[in-house]
C-alpha cells in the first residue's frame, strides 16, 4: 500500500487523473483507491449553506438535538429513503442505493467553512473517467475504486468501503469451491473492493491530507462496478 503524497487542494474542474499521475509512479495491475471526497470536490459536488432554505420537516427535525436546519435539509434532499432516525443520527438511503448516515453528506474536509461535500452522482462513472485519464496519461492499465468511510451494524468504528470501481474485481465468488480439507464452499462471496478501500484508508488516513493510495501485488483486475455491493432489496432482511 503506498500512500500518493502532493496531491494539492481539489477544487471544481481539477483533472484527478492528471493530478495522481504527476504525483505516482504506477504499474500494470494497480490499483488506485481515490478518496470520494476529492472526486466530489473536482465534480462539484459541494453545497454551501448560505444557499439554502431549510424546509418544515428539516427545522422540525433540526429542533430536536440543536442541529443546524440547513444541514439536515442537504440530507433529506440527497436521500431517497430515510431508513431511520434517532437524534442525532440519520440513517437514509441514497439515490445509489447505499445505506448510511447522513446520506453521505460530510462536513469534514471541506473546501471551505459551511460548506457540505456530497456523494459523487455516479461513483462507478467516476472510477471509470479517472481509470481512462490514468491510461491515457501513463498508459498503465490499472483498476481504480473510489472511497468513503461507513459505519456497520453490530460493529464498533468505521471502515472504507467501495463506493465506486472501475477495472477490479469487486466481489470474488468462491462457490462450489473447496478448502485445503476438501468441504465445498458455499454462499461465500468475498467484497474484495471493500477490503481494498478498507486496506488504502490505513496509508491515507482521515488528517493527513493524502487523497489517494496505491495498491499493489493484487490479481484482481475484472469487470463490474460498486453497485453490485448493493445489497438487493429481496436478500436485505432488514429493508
Amino acid at each position: 500500500m503506498i500512500p500518493v503524497r502532493g496531491i494539492p487542494e481539489v477544487r471544481e474542474g481539477d483533472d484527478l487523473a492528471a493530478l495522481v499521475a504527476g504525483a505516482a509512479e504506477l504499474e500494470d495491475g494497480d490499483v488506485v483507491v481515490v478518496a470520494h471526497k476529492v472526486v466530489s470536490k473536482a465534480e462539484g459536488r459541494v453545497v454551501r449553506l448560505g444557499e439554502l432554505e431549510p424546509s418544515q420537516l428539516a427545522e422540525r427535525i433540526a429542533a430536536s438535538d440543536g442541529r443546524d436546519a440547513r444541514q439536515v435539509e442537504v440530507v433529506l434532499r440527497e436521500a431517497a429513503r430515510v431508513v431511520r432516525m434517532r437524534p442525532p443520527l440519520v440513517i437514509a438511503e441514497t439515490r445509489h442505493g447505499f445505506v448510511c448516515a447522513s446520506a453521505g453528506v460530510d462536513a469534514s474536509n471541506a473546501p471551505e467553512p459551511d460548506a457540505l461535500v456530497l456523494l459523487p452522482l455516479d461513483p462507478d462513472a467516476s472510477a471509470e473517467r479517472i481509470r481512462a485519464g490514468l491510461r491515457a496519461r501513463t498508459g498503465r492499465d490499472v483498476g481504480v475504486i473510489v472511497s468513503d468511510s461507513f459505519g456497520r451494524a453490530w460493529r464498533q468504528g468505521t471502515t472504507d468501503v467501495a463506493i465506486g470501481a472501475a477495472g477490479v474485481t469487486v466481489l470474488l465468488d468462491l462457490d462450489g469451491q473447496r478448502d485445503r480439507a476438501g468441504y465445498e464452499l458455499h454462499a461465500t462471496l468475498i467484497a474484495v473492493a471493500d477490503e481494498i478501500a478498507g486496506a488504502a484508508e490505513l496509508v491515507m488516513g482521515k488528517l493527513d491530507g493524502v487523497p489517494a493510495a496505491i495498491v499493489r501485488g493484487l490479481e484482481l483486475a475484472g469487470p463490474g462496478g460498486a453497485r453490485e455491493l448493493v445489497m438487493p432489496a429481496e436478500r436485505d432482511l432488514f429493508r
